[in-house]
């Protein structure tokens, strides 16, 4: 059994939200989410790309179409990402104002094994909360992150850098197809684990420190979630944020609902 929670905020800034969650088959871009899963499950967050048309109904439709996967250990998901690639080029182009729609998506996926996995497309990030210290899973998908690889620029340079924002090709881009990360989790996810997984409204304004002292308060999962949200504002975020935490059940703390059923707050 896992516990699962979601929050997703417009910011401060922005009229609307481009950014949605998937948990337990739900899709939400406007309300917290808390339940208790049995796997094999996925939950994913996904951030319209500000810029295109209709970012928003991108990275929803991805997580509807994502929500009806039946995810197993056998099922070939690179296969069933290109295909909500294609879903949704089709749908851009038959739906007026759509038209290159496009959406970053990031994934975790636990099998009936319990074998958890990393989805990832362009830069929305995976990271584990393991004995106070926070790691990044996934792998961002920019030409900043190139350049890192590469020895070109340091780690620090690719927060200042000024091709920061130039990323690789998203779902729903009509010019290329992306390239979807999909990799075990090395390591797995044992007790006292937390997973994190969040847009950039947040990743690209919250250091490491900052992340493990959020994560490290005596509070809720959704609580401490609330924080990095808040705590990304102040470090001047002017963007949708949007995280979800994972967690075996029993480790997380201050946790009050009832046994597998789902809560949501509005």
């Amino acid at each position: 059994m896992y516990y699962v929670c979601g929050i997703s905020d417009k910011g401060t800034v922005r009229d609307h939200n481009e950014d949605a969650f998937l948990i337990d088959g739900v899709v939400l871009s406007k309300a917290q989410l808390e339940t208790d899963i049995r796997p094999p499950f996925i939950a994913a967050v996904a951030d319209g790309v500000g810029g295109e048309a209709s970012g928003e109904v991108a990275s929803r439709l991805a997580l509807e179409l994502l929500s009806s996967v039946k995810y197993g250990s056998k099922v070939n998901m690179q296969s069933k990402i290109n295909g909500i690639h294609g879903k949704l080029v089709r749908y851009g182009s038959a739906h007026r104002g759509c038209t290159n729609m496009q959406t970053t998506l990031c994934a975790i996926a636990v099998d009936e094994q319990e074998n958890a996995s990393v989805i990832n497309v362009v830069d929305s990030r995976m990271y584990r909360y393991r004995n106070g210290k926070i790691r990044q899973i996934s792998t961002d998908q920019s030409l900043v992150q190139l350049l890192y690889e590469q020895g070109k620029i340091s780690r620090e340079e690719q927060h200042t850098h000024e091709h920061k924002n130039v990323i690789f090709p998203v779902l729903g881009n009509v010019n290329s197809s992306p390239e979807p990360e999909i990799k075990p989790i090395t390591g797995g996810i044992r007790g006292g684990d937390v997973i994190i997984i969040c847009t950039d409204g947040i990743s690209d304004y919250i250091t490491q420190g900052q992340f493990e002292e959020a994560l490290a308060l005596p509070m809720s999962l959704p609580k401490r979630l609330q924080r990095l949200t808040e705590i990304a504002v102040e470090n001047g975020s002017t963007d949708n944020m949007t995280a979800i935490g994972v967690s075996c059940c029993g480790v997380h703390t201050q946790i009050k609902h009832s046994s597998s059923k789902r809560k949501q707050v509005r």
